[in-house]
């Protein structure tokens, strides 16, 4: 081929996603393949499974890749080249980025997953039709768990060790819950979907998903659901008001399955009024994402753009 080609891989715990982008229209996807990550077999067979995986996207299009970018479901620690963080938990204390490189025999960059949802969204997605000119735009992930990814002039700040936008990870709730970072009180163990469950049942003696809880609190038949929903607008907007605080983007992106819920664009916005440091105005877009689940493996892929 003689157009020049971006390629992505977002390594996830369940997949392995590679994507080949057209450098000068990168919305056009020249390939998309997965693979299973199997990552129950360990981190050698994860190497194995991406070199598989590049190996066939190589024979469909005919050329070796130069560099690829690489997603990742943790953090590779700037000071040990080592990986840290990581869900998939047999990838943390690994060199993957010198290891990969070896074994695929190319140039490698590594990004937190966020960060790479970030950096898609920006470059690519929700950002552009909100406010292309954006010289800071934040991506917040609110599901499992949360996380976040910051993106400066169209690249991801990573920070002096690696965890930059890691806003999941502050503490909102004094003697909150335990977080497993080792805290309490986390952003995460307050508003993630979990965590609003949790709560949930904590007041209510009974089990339900955050769909069944916000639709109870819609119809004022549970208190409890009610309290919940209050929880998370109101801790909502002081989380999204101390990064604001901080960093004040011109656009924040919300992703996540928490990020679906409406309420978080009207009644968590104007809380947000409420805890900003800007005599109570905020003209900050926050919007849902454009990308979907395309947004990692292209963010992948644009960190070579």
């Amino acid at each position: 081929m003689n157009k020049e080609l971006l390629w992505g891989i977002d390594l996830g715990g369940t997949k392995i996603e590679c994507a080949v982008l057209d450098k000068q229209n990168p919305s056009h996807v020249v390939v998309r393949e997965r693979i299973d990550t199997e990552s129950a077999k360990g981190y050698d067979h994860i190497i194995a499974q991406i070199k598989i995986l590049v190996d066939r996207v190589t024979g469909i299009i005919g050329e070796k890749p130069k560099a690829i970018g690489f997603a990742t479901p943790g953090v590779l620690n700037p000071l040990t080249n080592t990986m840290k963080n990581c869900n998939t938990v047999c990838l943390n204390g690994q060199a993957l980025a010198t290891d990969l490189a070896n074994t695929l025999g190319c140039e490698v960059k590594l990004a937190n997953d966020a960060n790479c949802f970030a950096l898609a969204e920006t470059l690519l997605g929700a950002v552009q039709d909100v406010n292309p000119n954006a010289e800071v735009a934040f991506g917040v992930i609110m599901g499992t768990g949360v996380g976040g990814g910051l993106v400066v002039h169209g690249k991801i700040i990573n920070g002096l060790h690696g965890i930059g936008g890691e806003w999941g990870h502050n503490i909102l709730e004094d003697d909150g819950d335990s977080c497993y970072c080792g805290k309490s009180g986390c952003v995460e163990t307050v508003i993630s979907g979990p965590a609003l469950e949790k709560y949930y049942e904590k007041h209510s003696g009974k089990k339900m998903k955050l769909k069944e809880i916000l639709q109870a609190a819609k119809d004022h038949s549970d208190a409890a659901a009610e309290a919940t929903v209050e929880r998370m607008v109101d801790y909502f907007g002081r989380a999204i008001s101390t990064l604001i605080n901080v960093i004040d983007p011109d656009v924040i992106v919300i992703g996540g399955g928490v990020g679906n819920v409406d309420l978080l664009y009207s009644e968590g916005y104007e809380r947000i009024k409420k805890y900003i440091f800007n005599s109570r105005e905020v003209h900050t877009p926050v919007v849902k994402p454009k990308l979907g689940d395309s947004a990692g493996v292209f963010g992948a892929a644009m960190l070579y753009s």
